[in-house]
C-alpha cells in the first residue's frame, strides 16, 4: 500500500516532524560551527561583501598546456570585462613570462618556443559590438518566433574582405623575448616539428592555437551530414538560403616562418592550408582574383620545392594529409567551374619519396580519384560538406557523396515567391518544425564512401536506406545506423535506429540490431559490436566473424545499469575501453571496474570490490591521449570519488592481471579537475577546487606526493566574504534519507538569524566542491548571496513516476525544515529560486505551501496539458517525450493519465498562491514554450496576486546576452533582497514598467570598477 499525502498542511506537518526528529538524532556530515581561518588571509571580520563591480574582472583559466618535457606550463587568464593574459611558467625555477591578451598557447615539441594568439582589446570588442547593434534595423520590440533558423543570413562569403582582429605572438623560452604579429587570423604548428610555424592573414582559415591546429578530416566523420568542409575563403554556389550567384572570395597572405632563423616566405591569396605531421610539407589552396593563379599546391619546407597539384579557376578546399604525412587529398570544383553548376571532385596526391629535381609523372600533379562514378549513388556527386579522411593505416580514403549543388538563381528570372505555409500531415516522418530545424542538415547530408587506394576502387558505403556510416580503425568492418523507419516515433520519443555492420571492401551491410534505442559501438579491432540492453540491464556482444551473440553480464553479481530516475529505462554506467586485439573490455558498475572477455568466457573484478565496500567510484583514466588500447601489464590510474563525502582523487592498480586491491594515491576533500600529462615526462597539471577555493593550477608527478600550486588567478578573493559548503542529511516525507549542500558565509555566527535561499533542480550534492565565480546569469549567483548574508541550501530531490510535483514537495519542504531546526535561520525569511525544471517545481510548491517569503521560478511549466502538446523549438520535437519518458516524469500521455497531468499542473491550483512570485520567460524560449509563462502571469494578474514576469526579446531558454544578464540579475537580487534582507522595495515592483519605458534603466554603472581609493569602503547592501 502506498501512502499518498494530499494538501499543504499534512505535508508541511510531516516534514516538520521529520526535521525535528533529524535535529534531535543526527548531525551534519561535516561539523557545523564557525568557519576556520585561512593562513595568510585577512580575518573574516575585515572582509567585505561581493559587489557587482567585481564580476567583470573575476578571472578564469583557459588553454592549459604542458611542454612535452614537462618543464614548462602555459595558460591564459580571461575575464568577462577585462583583457586576459598569457602566463608561461618554468616549473623548475618558478620563472614566469607574461603577455597581455595572450591566449591559446602551443609549445613546439622541443619546448623552445610558445606560439599564441593575441586577442583583440576588450574595449575595442565592446565598441564594435555597440556599433553593430546600433546599425541593426528593427531589432527592438520584435517578438515571436523567427520564420526559420538563420533567416536573412548571407550566403557563403561576405562579399568583402575583412581583416582579422587578432594577432600572434612567438615567445622564445630561452630569454623570454616575444615577437608579435598583427592581424593574424590563425596559425598552425606541425605536430612533430619544432622548426616551422604558418600563420594566415585571413578570416576563417585554419583555426589556430594548438600544435597541429586546423588538421583536416574532422568534418563529416559521423556519417550523415558533418560540418561544412570549407575553412577559408572560396565557398561555392549554394548556401544556407536560396542559391545565389556563384562567388569566390579572395584569399589572404599565408606566411611560413622558420622559428630558428626568423626567415619568412609569403604566399599570396591563400584560402586554406595544412601541415603534414613532420612539417616536411605544407599544402595550401589559392583563391585569387586572377583565375590563372587559383589552385592547390604543396611546398617542401626543407628547400622550398613547390609542387603544383591542380590549377584553374575554381574552389579548392578540405586539404588533408594522412597520418604518415605521405599522402594528400582535397576537393575542388575546378573541372566544371565554367558550368552553371560545378560539383566538387576528389583529388589525391602521393608525396614524392625523394627531393629529385625532376617531376616525373604523378610526382607533382594531383590525381583525380572520383572521375568514375561506378558504385556512387544515382545522381550523386562528391559532397563539399564532408571533408575527406584517410584511414589510420593510409590504405583507404573516405569521402562523402551527396546531391549536386543547386543551380544559381537567374536574377532575370521572374518566379513567384512560394507561399509561406506549413502543411502538417499524420504521415510526416518528422514534424514540420523538425523538418525546418534540420533542413540545412538534410540539404548538406553526405553519404560515406571509400576509395581503396591500392587499386583506386570506389565503394559506396552509406545509402539513402542506410544514411549513417561511422569510420573506425578496423580495416575490414564499419558500423552503420538508420533511423528512417522510426522518425515519426522519434518525434515524440527517444531516438531509435537499426544497427548494421558493413564490409569495407564491398559495402555490403548486415543488420545486427533492430529498433535500438541505445548506443552500439564497434570494438577497435572490429571483432565485436558492444551494446547495452536497457530492458534487461545487461551488456552484450555480437561477433562479426560468425554472428554469435553473447550476454556478458548475466552471470555477474553486479548491477551495470544506472538507478532509475525517470519513467524511461536507464542506461549503463559505461565502459573504460578495450585491451589490445579486442581481448577484453572494461565495464563499470556503480562503483567498481570489471574486465570481461567479449566472447563471454570470463570476467574479473579488477578493483576487487573495494569500490562498493568503501563507497568509492572507480573509473579508468588514461594519461596518454593517443592511447590505442588499455594496457594489460602496466599500472592503471583510476579517478576516484567518495560517493558519501564527495572527496576525490586517484587510486592505482599495478596491472589488469593483479589480484591486489587498488592502492590509494591521493584523496582530498576537494574536486580534482582533469589531468593533463606531459608527453615525455611524468609531470601532470590539474586544478583543485572547493566552494571557497578557485580552481587554480597545481602540478605534480603521478605519485601526487609533492603537489605544488602554481597559479593565483584571483588574489582579490581574499578581500571578500566567501562561503563554506558542507553536506547535511535530511529525511524526506517518504522516510528516505537524502542529502543537501548547505553553504554558509565564512563569517557565520550560529547565534544570529540568517535568511535562507534555496536553489533546486534535481540531485545537486555531486557539486559539493564546485567553485562558482561571482557573476551574472539566469539563476542566482550563490557566492553573491552567501557573501551578502544569506545561507544557501541545495537539496537533492528524488521522484516517483506520476507525481513529480508532489515528489519535490516531499523533499524540499523537509530539507528546509531540517535547516530551520538548526536554529540559525529566520523562518520568515526563506526564499527559493530555480530555472526550467527547477522553476516548474517552485511553481508547484507555492500552490501547496506558504513556507517561502518570495520565489523566483524561471521558464516554468504551469500547465502540463498544454505543455505536453507544445514544441521544443530548439529541436522541433514534440514535448511529449518529456512527460512520458524523461524529466517531467508523468510516464503516460494525458489521455491515459489525465488526473496526474491536472494534479501536477500548478495552473489548476493557482488560487492557493499567497507568495510573491517572480519569473523570467523569454519570447524565443526554445525549450519551454513562452505561452506557459503567459498562462501563469495572466492567472496571477486576474486573481490580483503579486507576480512579475521578465521577457527578454529574442532571448532563448537561458540568457546569452551579457547586458541582459546584468539587467536581470540586478532586478532578481532586488526582489529577494527586499523580502529576505529587508532592503527598500524597488520602484519597478511598485509602479511597474510601462512598455514605452521598458529597458531604459541603466544598470551598467553598478558594474563599473570603483576607484582604488574608495574600493575598500563597505558598500551598502553588497551586490544590489
Amino acid at each position: 500500500m502506498r501512502l499518498r499525502l494530499h494538501g499543504r498542511t499534512a505535508l508541511t506537518l510531516a516534514g516538520a516532524l521529520l526535521a525535528l526528529q533529524w535535529s534531535l538524532t543526527a548531525q551534519p556530515l561535516d561539523r557545523l560551527g564557525a568557519a576556520p581561518s585561512v593562513e595568510g588571509q585577512p580575518p573574516a571580520s575585515a572582509k567585505r561583501p561581493l559587489t557587482y563591480d567585481v564580476v567583470d574582472s573575476w578571472k578564469s583559466i583557459q588553454g592549459t598546456r604542458l611542454s612535452d618535457d614537462g618543464q614548462w606550463l602555459a595558460y591564459a587568464t580571461t575575464a568577462p570585462g577585462d583583457d586576459g593574459e598569457l602566463i608561461v611558467r618554468n616549473l623548475r625555477s618558478g620563472q614566469e613570462f607574461r603577455h597581455a591578451r595572450g591566449t591559446s598557447p602551443a609549445f613546439t615539441p622541443d619546448a623552445k618556443f610558445v606560439v599564441f594568439t593575441i586577442a583583440q582589446p576588450r574595449a575595442d570588442e565592446e565598441r564594435e559590438a555597440a556599433a553593430a547593434a546600433a546599425e541593426t534595423p528593427g531589432g527592438e520590440g520584435q517578438s515571436g518566433r523567427a520564420s526559420s533558423p538563420g533567416a536573412g543570413q548571407a550566403g557563403r562569403g561576405n562579399g568583402r574582405a575583412r581583416e582579422p582582429r587578432t594577432g600572434m605572438g612567438i615567445l622564445t623560452l630561452a630569454d623570454g623575448q616575444v615577437k608579435t604579429f598583427e592581424k593574424v587570423g590563425s596559425f598552425s604548428l606541425p605536430e612533430k616539428s619544432s622548426t616551422w610555424v604558418a600563420y594566415h592573414k585571413g578570416l576563417g582559415g585554419n583555426g589556430g592555437g594548438g600544435r597541429g591546429a586546423g588538421r583536416g578530416g574532422a568534418a563529416g566523420r559521423g556519417g550523415a551530414g558533418g560540418a561544412p568542409g570549407a575553412r577559408g575563403a572560396g565557398a561555392a554556389q549554394g548556401a544556407a538560403g536560396a542559391p545565389g550567384a556563384k562567388r569566390k572570395d579572395p584569399g589572404a597572405d599565408l606566411i611560413i616562418r622558420s622559428l630558428t632563423t626568423g626567415d619568412e616566405v609569403t604566399i599570396a591569396e591563400v584560402s586554406e592550408y595544412e601541415w603534414n605531421r613532420n612539417g616536411d610539407w605544407i599544402a595550401y589552396a589559392v583563391s585569387s582574383s586572377d583565375a590563372a593563379k587559383d589552385g592547390a599546391f604543396a611546398r617542401r619546407t626543407a628547400d622550398g620545392t613547390l609542387r603544383t597539384l591542380l590549377t584553374g579557376r575554381g574552389h579548392y578546399k578540405s586539404l588533408v594529409f594522412d597520418e604518415a604525412g605521405t599522402q594528400l587529398a582535397f576537393l575542388s570544383d575546378q573541372a566544371d567551374y565554367a558550368q552553371k553548376v560545378s560539383p566538387y571532385r576528389l583529388y589525391y596526391w602521393k608525396v614524392p619519396a625523394s627531393a629529385g629535381a625532376g617531376q616525373g609523372a604523378g610526382a607533382s600533379a594531383a590525381e583525380l580519384v572520383s572521375a568514375s562514378t561506378a558504385g556512387m549513388l544515382k545522381g550523386m556527386v562528391v559532397s563539399e560538406f564532408a571533408a575527406p579522411r584517410f584511414s589510420k593505416d593510409g590504405a583507404r580514403l573516405y569521402l562523402g557523396t551527396g546531391d549536386p549543388p543547386p543551380a544559381p538563381r537567374d536574377p532575370n528570372e521572374k518566379t513567384p515567391e512560394p507561399v509561406k505555409v506549413d502543411i502538417w500531415s499524420h504521415k510526416d516522418p518528422w514534424t514540420q518544425p523538425m523538418q525546418r530545424i534540420r533542413e540545412q542538415q538534410e540539404r548538406e547530408r553526405a553519404y560515406r564512401a571509400v576509395v581503396h587506394l591500392a587499386d583506386k576502387r570506389f565503394v559506396q558505403l552509406a545509402t539513402n536506406e542506410l544514411p549513417n556510416v561511422s569510420v573506425g580503425d578496423d580495416p575490414a568492418q564499419l558500423l552503420g545506423t538508420s533511423d528512417l523507419p522510426y522518425r515519426q516515433e522519434m518525434s515524440w520519443d527517444q531516438s531509435y535506429s537499426d544497427i548494421y555492420l558493413l564490409d569495407v571492401k564491398t559495402g555490403r551491410p548486415k543488420k545486427v540490431l533492430e529498433h535500438w534505442g541505445n548506443a552500439a559501438t564497434l570494438s577497435p579491432a572490429g571483432k565485436y559490436v558492444l551494446h547495452f540492453d536497457e530492458k534487461t540491464g545487461h551488456w552484450l556482444t555480437y561477433r562479426a566473424a560468425d554472428g554469435a551473440r553473447v550476454n556478458l553480464t548475466e552471470k555477474i553479481q553486479a548491477r551495470f545499469q544506472q538507478e532509475n530516475n525517470t519513467p524511461d529505462l536507464p542506461g549503463a554506467y559505461g565502459t573504460g575501453g578495450w585491451t589490445a586485439d579486442d581481448k577484453s573490455v572494461l565495464l563499470y558498475d556503480k562503483y567498481d571496474i570489471w574486465e570481461v572477455k567479449p566472447d563471454g568466457s570470463g570476467a574479473r573484478l579488477v578493483t576487487g570490490g573495494e569500490g562498493r565496500r568503501q563507497e568509492l567510484v572507480f573509473r579508468y583514466r588514461p594519461l596518454d591521449p593517443e592511447e590505442q588500447a588499455v594496457p594489460a601489464n602496466k599500472p592503471l590510474l583510476l579517478s576516484t570519488v567518495n560517493e558519501r563525502t564527495r572527496a576525490s582523487g586517484y587510486y592505482r592498480i599495478s596491472s589488469l592481471t593483479t589480484t591486489a586491491a587498488p592502492e590509494k594515491v591521493v584523496m582530498l576533500d576537494k574536486s580534482f579537475g582533469p589531468l593533463a600529462k606531459a608527453a615525455k615526462a611524468d609531470t601532470v597539471a590539474f586544478t583543485l577546487s572547493r566552494t571557497e577555493e578557485f580552481p587554480d593550477l597545481w602540478v605534480s608527478d603521478t605519485t601526487f606526493k609533492d603537489m605544488k600550486k602554481v597559479s593565483d588567478v584571483n588574489p582579490q578573493q581574499a578581500n571578500y566574504i566567501m562561503g563554506r559548503s558542507e553536506l547535511i542529511e535530511y529525511v524526506n516525507a517518504d522516510g528516505k534519507q537524502l542529502r543537501a549542500i548547505l553553504t554558509r558565509p565564512e563569517n557565520f555566527d550560529p547565534a544570529k538569524k540568517y535568511p535562507l535561499m534555496v536553489y533546486i533542480y534535481e540531485e545537486l550534492t555531486q557539486g559539493l566542491h564546485s567553485y562558482s565565480a561571482p557573476n551574472v546569469g539566469t539563476s542566482i549567483n550563490i557566492p553573491r548571496y552567501v557573501s551578502n548574508g544569506y545561507v544557501v541550501l541545495r537539496p537533492d530531490i528524488v521522484y516517483e513516476t506520476g507525481y513529480p510535483g508532489q515528489s519535490a514537495e516531499k523533499c524540499v519542504i523537509p530539507a528546509v525544515n531540517t535547516v530551520l531546526a538548526m536554529g540559525f535561520i529566520d523562518p520568515k525569511r526563506v526564499g527559493i529560486q530555480g530555472h526550467s525544471w527547477g522553476g516548474y517545481q517552485i511553481t508547484y510548491l507555492v500552490t501547496k505551501t506558504n513556507l517561502f517569503a518570495a520565489v523566483e521560478a524561471g521558464a516554468s511549466v504551469s500547465n502540463m496539458i498544454s505543455a505536453y502538446g507544445g514544441i521544443r523549438w530548439g529541436t522541433g520535437m514534440s514535448r511529449a517525450f518529456q512527460y512520458e519518458k524523461t524529466q517531467s516524469r508523468i510516464g503516460a500521455p494525458p489521455w491515459d493519465a489525465p488526473l496526474q497531468f491536472i494534479e501536477n499542473s500548478p495552473i489548476f491550483w493557482v488560487k492557493k498562491v499567497q507568495t510573491p512570485y517572480l519569473t523570467i520567460h523569454n519570447d524565443e524560449d526554445d525549450a519551454v514554450p513562452w505561452e506557459q509563462g503567459i498562462e501563469w502571469i495572466s492567472a496571477m494578474r486576474r486573481l490580483g496576486k503579486e507576480a512579475y514576469m521578465f521577457t527578454f526579446n529574442g532571448e532563448r531558454h537561458g540568457l546569452r546576452d551579457r547586458s541582459n544578464m546584468k539587467y536581470w540579475t540586478v532586478h532578481m537580487d532586488e526582489f529577494f533582497d527586499h523580502y529576505l534582507l529587508g532592503k527598500p522595495r524597488p520602484d519597478w515592483m511598485d509602479r511597474g514598467v510601462p512598455y514605452q519605458e521598458r529597458g531604459r534603466r541603466d544598470v551598467a554603472p553598478l558594474f563599473k570598477k570603483k576607484p582604488a581609493s574608495t574600493s575598500t569602503s563597505q558598500p551598502q547592501g553588497g551586490m544590489r
